[in-house]
């Protein structure tokens, strides 16, 4: 007699249960196949040439190398190529940060000074370690410096040494005041790492992260080492490569020194949801949205947070990311806790569109429409430029700009007008590139004030407060237009005064506004100060321009109330 094998499937359960475990696996491999068709495209318009990997619920999908690591000898780029980080580097030092808090190291609300004594005590005594990890210390940021590049970045430093070149400089605000990025307090993050654990910053790297989660591909970017699969950084120079300015990696330090792969990046990103770093109380602390930054996202501790788009679609997903950029290399990050999905990109040839990419592949990951690359006005007309000159430039530039097969992008336009009259001296060509640019994008206050620059530098200075003014009136909050203004000796005392709005109207305003599905603004009064809090963020001070128009200190933003006829605000 045959035994008899109890199992809990039919033959037709089974059947049904394969049939679906091979769809699933087909779709899985179209989701892949899509990925690496947008990526391809990409490489090919010249606009990517780095690592990809792209997980879906915990699960790697996707992971390939698109171009050259190194351009003289055709080595490819793979999935295990080291590239620089920059930025993103922002995130293991807050991460270290964090580690002294919970061992009882470190407060984060008490005053630097208490940990860098010989800090200038006037800064030190009322700046303090979540200041700096949230760039709301004030501290001027010391790549914004003149002449940084030219005159610093290629010699080496010890920490505190180069500590010296920022910390006598006056704050730019009150700490606490506002968001402004800044390299300077990162660094000093780096610094108080290893004064309160008797390490350096690459040695709390590999014991206090790198080991615990086997990133082994991961490291400090020493110049001096002999480093395998490294990859080489490059920049456009027109329509070629160049090899990168050299940057002596103790520059960036603990703000943007770190070099890795898209493949260590998800073991980082996939211990991040758990408590091998952290205990959970910190992790919180980790990802809570602390003040408003980069439009309407905000800045945690070494990350951005905020509502990513999902391809073509009005539809968005919450995510953690941050992106970085150094001499050579543009890197991407972009977690999304709800479904534990993951882009990671990161770019060996300098100014690839990111964030586009990863908009881009999000709609792959949720079945949405997305756009394709298309080739660069920008590039294109920088090439002619160089090559037939301005004039011919421009001619090419009117029989492209409007094409299906171009796209016209107003930073890669502001990009190559920098390039011209900082990099080749081209000042009148430059002018005109981004005389094109204000033509192209008439609501933007970058472009007014990049073309007032320009003017500047040209000595047309009446065209040059023309434009600034204009900057200034799209974005009050554009300091540096208004510095600008007063150095050309043009009036600012419109820019400057205070505007008073009446009680009454400020308490009009007050309420609930529905933006986007799931996405509200509550606008609130204290006294005379109108605050306004979107959906998951916290609340920031607002003020008038007029009116019925108001703007944010802390970041590039502008409400402007709108009445309907019978006088209720929408």
């Amino acid at each position: 007699m045959k035994p008899v094998i109890n199992h809990p499937f039919s033959r037709k359960s089974i059947l049904i249960l394969f049939v679906l475990l091979m769809c699933n696996m087909s779709f899985a491999q179209t989701k892949a196949e899509q990925i690496d068709k947008l990526i391809s495209e990409y490489t090919e318009y010249g606009k990517f040439n780095g690592s990809v990997l792209v997980s879906d619920h915990g699960k790697v999908i996707y992971k390939k190398g698109f171009g050259m690591a190194n351009m003289e000898w055709d080595i490819p780029n793979k999935s295990n190529t080291k590239h620089r980080l920059g930025s993103i580097t922002k995130q293991f030092t807050a991460m270290l940060i964090l580690q002294l808090a919970a061992d009882g190291k470190l407060d984060l609300q008490a005053p630097i000074t208490t940990y860098l004594p010989n800090y200038p005590k006037d800064k030190g005594d009322i700046i303090t370690t979540h200041h700096l990890l949230t760039h709301t210390s004030g501290i001027p940021n010391y790549t914004s410096f003149p002449g940084f590049f030219k005159d610093d970045s290629r010699d080496p430093y010890t920490p505190d040494e180069f500590v010296k070149v920022f910390d006598g400089k006056d704050l730019d605000f009150s700490p606490g005041e506002r968001f402004s990025y800044s390299n300077s307090g990162y660094f000093l993050l780096g610094v108080i790492a290893e004064k309160l654990s008797g390490k350096t910053y690459e040695d709390m790297l590999h014991d206090n992260i790198f080991t615990p989660l086997n990133m082994n591909d991961t490291g400090y970017d020493n110049h001096g080492d002999i480093l395998k699969n490294r990859a080489t950084g490059y920049e456009k120079n027109g329509g070629a490569y160049v090899n990168s300015r050299y940057l002596d990696m103790s520059i960036p330090y603990a703000a943007g020194s770190m070099y890795s792969t898209v493949e260590d990046l998800y073991l980082w990103d996939q211990g991040l949801y758990t408590n091998k770093l952290l205990p959970q109380k910190y992790m919180d602390m980790y990802f809570k949205p602390h003040i408003p930054a980069f439009g309407s996202g905000h800045y945690a501790y070494g990350w951005g947070l905020g509502y990513g788009k999902i391809g073509k679609s009005t539809d968005s997903i919450y995510t953690i990311g941050h992106g970085g950029g150094i001499n050579g290399f543009n890197t991407n990050i972009s977690r999304a806790p709800s479904d534990k999905s993951l882009v990671v990109l990161l770019n060996n040839t300098g100014g690839a569109p990111l964030n586009q990419m990863t908009r881009a592949i999000r709609g792959i990951l949720y079945g949405k429409d997305y756009s394709h690359p298309k080739k660069s006005v920008a590039n294109a007309l920088l090439a002619i430029i160089q090559d037939k000159g301005i004039e011919a430039g421009l001619a090419h530039y009117n029989t492209i700009k409007d094409s299906e097969n171009y796209d016209l992008n107003e930073g890669e336009m502001n990009n190559i007008g920098y390039q011209l009259m900082n990099t080749h001296k081209k000042i009148d060509e430059a002018s005109k590139v981004f005389k094109l640019n204000v033509e192209a994008f008439p609501k933007s206050s970058n472009v007014y004030d990049s073309y007032g620059e320009a003017l500047m530098n040209l000595g047309k200075n009446d065209l040059a407060i023309i434009n600034y003014k204009k900057s200034v009136d799209l974005n009050p909050n554009n300091q540096l237009g208004i510095e600008a203004l007063k150095k050309l000796g043009a009036d600012v005392s419109a820019y400057v005064k205070e505007v008073v709005v009446p009680d009454a109207i400020l308490e009009s305003y007050v309420g609930k506004y529905e933006l986007a599905p799931s996405f509200i603004i509550t606008i609130t009064k204290e006294g005379s100060q109108l605050k306004g809090q979107a959906t998951g963020q916290s609340a920031a001070d607002i003020f008038p321009k007029s009116e019925n128009v108001f703007y944010l200190k802390i970041v590039n933003a502008q409400l402007t109330f709108n009445k309907n006829d019978a006088g209720k605000v929408e």
